[in-house]
């Protein structure tokens, strides 16, 4: 397999790639969005980079590259809601560069996560789309998953109790930081469905986040692969969202979705045993369909 880089234009910008190439390619490729907070190509702990290899050594191309204002891109950094120009101009760029590849399979985590399902369904060449601890952060989202996940975890940590026996827990503090999160994280949540479907049209960057990826998700009619970190605050809110409201349930059972739950993950899959375990299931998925 080989290695290239390439420069490719994003409206007046210059944008960077580097194309990993199998020696007996297969007609799907992926496309990796950088996220996690602004990164570049490699991804943090240089994930991107070593999914990108152990794909390519099993056949698929895949290309990776940086959107304006990060890495060697130019441009000013828009933020994951604004990379829609950005990521068409990668797969243009991969598809001319690997005139082998039919199809594209978009793979994000965090809020490049978001940002796919922002695009997806607005590129007839994206067939299938991965889902890394997908960013749907509100603060009153965030505030119940405070509270559901890590107050009740900190009671069953030892740690807590030899706090408490040692006359070193401050239970004002802890009360009143815990009756700030209930105020924020509101009522009952939105169980608004999506707008009605306008295939290829721009999704709003107005309203609610989690009602905005859910306008993406409805759009969007091909398999989706969902992973979800067991120790990532931000997987839990995720989690929390879609239990506490029936429209995303209906578009998870009406879908092609695969699962997966790493209860040891944190929200980077910073070991290897981690990165290896989600790149066997990616594989695993990318070959099902």
């Amino acid at each position: 397999m080989t290695e290239s880089a390439h420069t490719f234009s994003c409206g007046s910008h210059a944008l960077v790639g580097i194309l990993h190439q199998p020696e007996h390619p297969q007609p799907r490729g992926v496309v990796f969005v950088v996220g996690g907070g602004p990164q570049y190509r490699s991804g943090g702990h240089r994930q991107l980079t070593l999914w990108s290899r152990k794909l390519c050594a099993e056949g698929f191309p895949v290309f990776r590259f940086d959107y304006r204002g990060m890495g060697d891109a130019h441009g000013a950094f828009v933020g994951f809601e604004g990379i829609d120009d950005d990521i068409r101009a990668a797969i243009d760029c991969f598809t001319a560069v690997a005139p082998e590849v039919k199809e594209v399979v978009l793979w994000g985590e965090c809020d490049a996560a978001s940002a796919i399902l922002f695009y997806a369904h607005r590129d007839a060449r994206v067939k299938g789309v991965v889902l890394l601890n997908p960013w749907a952060r509100t603060q009153a989202g965030n505030a119940r998953a405070i509270l559901r996940f890590y107050y009740l975890q900190r009671l069953l940590q030892p740690s807590f109790w030899k706090k408490v026996l040692t006359f070193r827990f401050n239970p004002w503090t802890s009360t009143r930081t815990a009756l700030g999160l209930i105020r924020l994280s509101g009522g009952a949540p939105s169980t608004a469905g999506p707008e009605p479907v306008r295939l290829g049209t721009a999704i709003s960057r107005d309203g609610p986040l989690p009602e905005r990826l859910l306008q993406g998700l409805t759009r969007f009619e091909g398999p989706v692969m969902l992973v979800l970190s067991g120790r990532d605050l931000i997987a839990r809110e995720f989690e929390v969202m879609v239990r506490d409201n029936a429209a995303w349930q209906a578009q998870f059972q009406r879908k092609p979705v695969t699962r997966r739950d790493l209860p040891e993950g944190d929200h980077t899959f910073s070991s290897a045993a981690q990165r290896d375990k989600v790149v066997g299931w990616g594989l695993e998925w990318l070959r099902s369909w």
